[in-house]
């Protein structure tokens, strides 16, 4: 059965190559030089902050095991980051908005160089702490970077439609390739080298540093509503306000928090349903298989946005379906093919399983440029940091729960749970897509606040 973990991954490789090399004109999107020049420097700060969170992921556990800490009290670690994600994240990540965009990044730099550190730390409290700190960075990743790349790329006067172009390319790097060569050379500094379980965060430590000295020598600053009237509760309402107001954009955070549930909770639940007799399966090659086959995604998703009469609210229906199909495999292999014995290789269940989440992994290598490019065309530029934050709300707490219970459930009740989420972002996706065509215009409560607050500035003038 080794070699078929060869040919899957020999064959995703020729696919994603092919993808590449046979990309027509038809496919690619004619660019300015100048867009070049900022698409370039954004996707190298990119694959730094990426390369700074994917070398951390290997060996977290791994470290806090060594440390000597059981199952329950590393989990407790788990349920801290993601917590503090939803609680100390929103609020700082939603000062992006008001701060500064440029500054939220430096940020997060900052903080998860510190939580880095904390590592070289054996006691608890140290760690807990490291957790903490990761939570908020991980806000701040995954919400200041693309609102000032959107600000800025709009602020520069560039065609909207080039925004798809990095997009695809940073999923195809970021969470693709870097992912890929993160987790080689944290085996290397591991396994080969035989240095410290903490030599992976102090690598990781060099990469965001690094990356933080190229933005703030190359990066300009830039705003969501920099007003000095708006301290953050009424920073908090407008966002509610324009998530209550405006379908789009509850639809739009109602789906990503369906997929990246159940997508962080596949995370956690791919390991056991490959070897649930304690099978010797190589998850470090599994693992790399799974971040090609997004990489194969995410250049179908650029082939896809370059197309202008095709919505990508209509193909991601598709998209949706397809993914809560591929997680049903476990319950159907638990009830029609016979187990294999403890120690075994991977079964042929196995086989069929790792076949379907490779599709599930080219699914999130598609979701992730067009869920940017939706939020690009949806989330008002005002408050576009806050409401991607509160968007991640509501996905921590349900990361949380299954973290607290993943042992108090059968798997395939989880792999359930995560198909019903995801046939539901399907149905969604396609209210979204009957809605968008009327609704042109961004949400009436938010210009509403805003020209009540200048009438109120006025009146005080």
């Amino acid at each position: 059965m080794e070699v078929f973990y060869y040919l899957v991954f020999g064959g995703l490789a020729a696919a994603v190559a092919a993808m590449e090399l046979r990309k027509t004109r038809k496919d690619r999107v004619a660019i300015s030089s100048a867009f070049d020049t900022f698409k370039n420097n954004y996707l190298f700060v990119y694959s730094l902050m990426m390369a700074g969170d994917w070398l951390q992921g290997p060996y977290v556990y791994y470290l806090y095991s060594q440390y000597g800490f059981n199952k329950g009290e590393i989990g407790r670690l788990f349920i801290a980051g993601f917590g503090s994600s939803m609680l100390f994240g929103t609020i700082v990540g939603s000062l992006a908005d008001k701060q500064g965009r440029k500054r939220a990044c430096v940020t997060y730099c900052i903080t998860y160089i510190v939580s880095c550190l904390t590592k070289h730390c054996p006691e608890y409290t140290s760690l807990l702490i490291g957790r903490i700190l990761g939570g908020i960075s991980t806000s701040l990743l995954f919400s200041a970077f693309e609102s000032w790349l959107v600000a800025e790329h709009n602020k520069r006067g560039f065609d909207p439609q080039w925004l798809s172009v990095i997009f695809s390319k940073a999923i195809f790097l970021g969470n693709g390739l870097i992912a890929i060569v993160s987790g080689l050379l944290a085996s290397l500094l591991i396994d080969n080298l035989e240095f410290h379980p903490v030599a992976p965060f102090d690598a990781a430590a060099c990469f965001l540093t690094f990356g933080m000295a190229v933005i703030l020598s190359s990066w300009s600053e830039n705003y969501g509503d920099p007003s000095e009237s708006k301290d953050l509760i009424t920073q908090f309402n407008g966002a509610a306000a324009a998530i209550a107001s405006d379908e789009k954009i509850a639809l739009l955070g109602a789906i990503q928090s369906l997929f990246e549930g159940s997508m962080y909770t596949f995370v956690f639940l791919w390991t056991p349903a490959l070897s649930p007799n304690d099978e010797d399966i190589p998850q470090g090659f599994i693992f790399a298989t799974f971040m090609l086959s997004s990489m194969l995604g995410s250049s179908i998703a650029s082939r896809l946005m370059t197309h202008a009469t095709l919505k990508v609210e209509s193909y991601m229906q598709i998209v949706f379906a397809i993914s809560a199909v591929t997680l049903l495999l476990p319950i159907v292999c638990n009830f029609l093919v016979a187990p294999s014995e403890q120690g075994d290789s991977i079964s042929f269940g196995g086989c069929i399983q790792l076949l379907g989440f490779c599709v599930f992994e080219a699914c999130v290598g598609i979701f992730w440029p067009s869920i940017m490019k939706m939020r690009s065309q949806y989330i008002p530029e005002e408050a576009r940091s806050t409401i991607m934050n509160f968007f991640r709300i509501p996905l921590n707490i349900f990361v949380c729960v299954v973290l607290y219970n993943v042992n108090a459930f059968p798997i395939t009740l989880m792999f359930g749970m995560c198909s019903i989420f995801l046939f539901m972002a399907s149905v969604l996706q396609k209210r979204l897509m009957v809605i968008s065509d009327s609704h042109k215009s961004m949400p009436q409560v938010w210009t509403d606040m805003m020209e009540g607050d200048d009438e109120a500035e006025t009146l005080n003038i």
